[in-house]
């Protein structure tokens, strides 16, 4: 198994974590405002949104397990840029829709360039910049090693 086909992050508010992924630039064929389940397509896997109660059922229905109020899983996402100035673009869009900024947009310890914001159910999303990056024809991030 070496791959990665869906990434689900359970949602509170699907209508507001619909608008705000549609916004900040996710591609989905849904057209209802609020509905039961949501696919975006992405280069690579999907991302999936669906209603945080019903994931933890899902998991487990007759001992779910303990929805978070807050505070950090341990898990961030991230999107990969091809130079500072979109990094910053992506930034702006997503305060825009209602997102918040953890990190300014920075040079970082590994000489890259890279923030994060959350998404409005707390989900930390890491935006970045490596000057060495190299993309493949999907727009893939290619890491032949880890001098990134």
């Amino acid at each position: 198994m070496n791959r990665i086909n869906l990434i689900c992050l359970g949602v509170r508010d699907m209508e507001r974590s619909l608008d705000f992924y549609k916004n900040i630039g996710f591609k989905t064929y849904t057209k209802e405002n609020n509905p039961p389940i949501v696919f975006f397509d992405n280069q690579g896997t999907k991302l999936e949104l669906y209603p945080l109660e019903h994931l933890a059922m899902d998991i487990d229905q007759s001992n779910p397990p303990t929805i978070s109020q807050g505070g950090f899983a341990g898990i961030t996402l991230a999107c990969n840029m091809k130079s500072e100035r979109d990094v910053d673009e992506m930034m702006t869009l997503v305060v825009k829709n209602g997102g918040v900024i953890a990190k300014q947009p920075q040079t970082v310890s590994w000489g890259g360039y890279s923030g994060y914001f959350q998404d409005p159910d707390g989900y930390y999303w890491e935006v970045a910049y490596g000057e060495s990056w190299r993309f493949d024809d999907n727009d893939m991030l290619i890491i032949e090693d880890m001098n990134i």
